[in-house]
């Protein structure tokens, strides 16, 4: 294994992971995309590094990995956050007052869309979309679905659990 960003142990550790990943595919063409969710779940984020990483080990060019992860929203370049947050910003959810939602969260945060605290603790983000209308406003912590946030004391309550 190369690994020139290998700063420490855990990053090591995470580079060996997913080479590991790579090297159980049965077929590496065409797998890029399942690597590079692979990657995104162990690093965080998809730095150049990690990119540069995906591609060789592929055996496909690094403007290719770099259309894709610049193409899908999905995917980010930027670290998140310890508890990534995204709001939901749907037609539903917008009608019922997202935006006044994500106003709260910047406001409690003091961070704008696509913005981490200083501490790392937290990231905003809006979606488009999560498919769960009849919760409108809708908000994402990991994996955690908040409905019907309509306050900005709701918001405080939520970010106090974490």
């Amino acid at each position: 294994m190369s690994c020139e960003s290998c700063t420490n142990e855990l990053t090591k550790s995470l580079y060996l992971e997913l080479e590991k990943f790579i090297n159980e595919l049965p077929e590496k063409r065409g797998a890029l995309i399942s690597v590079l969710h692979k990657a995104q779940s162990l690093f965080g984020y998809l730095p150049k590094e990690v990119q540069v990483f995906v591609g060789k080990k592929l055996g496909v060019p690094v403007s290719q990995v770099y259309g894709v992860v610049s193409f899908y929203s999905f995917f980010t370049m930027l670290p998140k956050g310890e508890h990534p947050i995204s709001v939901c910003l749907g037609t539903a959810c917008y009608v019922r007052g997202a935006d006044k939602v994500l106003d709260a969260f910047k406001k409690e945060l003091g961070i704008e869309i696509g913005e981490t605290t200083p501490d790392g603790k937290f990231s905003l983000d809006a979606l488009r979309c999560v498919g769960a209308c009849g919760l409108a406003p809708v908000v994402l912590i990991g994996d955690k679905v908040y409905g019907r946030i309509n306050t900005a004391d709701e918001v405080r309550k939520i970010l106090s659990e974490y």
